[in-house]
């Protein structure tokens, strides 16, 4: 069975119809061509899926789109201003903190996640906030560096 959704995805709504069984990590890369958002383990296990559903971080592998309708939905492509990126997306560039590649949206979106929800987060509250992210590469370092980076940044910009 087939359903109608309407999905505000990065600002822009869009109206799908997809089958009862569809997950919103789905519909974003093969029906809205959305391709930052990955679909690895399906089961939640390692964060690649990460996006932001009604202001809440989520793994979009386990959210059925059907569920979805009149959501408001943040991926990373949703993130950058034009050619203007992202204070957490600079930051990854600048400390390195990537190296295949297939984690980072999501990681990028858990870190944001984290700046949204804490003002000053601390490097306990970064390696909590990303602690559902796995990364094949091991570039853990990296990317927590890159977070406390942002997480600077961050205050600096609320000072």
């Amino acid at each position: 069975m087939s359903r109608g959704s309407e999905l505000r995805v990065n600002g822009v709504t869009h109206r799908v119809e997809v089958p009862d069984h569809e997950t919103l990590v789905e519909t974003l890369r093969h029906r809205l061509g959305l391709t930052g958002a990955k679909q690895a383990c399906s089961m939640g296990n390692c964060g690649t899926c990460t996006i932001g559903l009604d202001g809440v971080t989520v793994y979009s592998c386990l959210v059925l789109t059907v569920e979805c309708d009149a959501s408001t939905v943040e991926t990373i492509e949703g993130l950058a201003d034009g050619d203007r990126l992202d204070p957490v997306q600079a930051a990854f560039l600048e400390t390195d903190a990537l190296q295949c590649g297939f984690c980072t949206p999501g990681q990028v979106m858990s870190t944001r996640a984290v700046l949204h929800a804490i003002e000053r987060p601390s490097v306990d509250d970064l390696v909590h906030g990303l602690a559902g992210n796995l990364c094949r590469c091991g570039a853990y370092a990296h990317i927590l560096k890159a977070a406390e980076r942002a997480a600077d940044r961050s205050a600096a910009a609320d000072a």
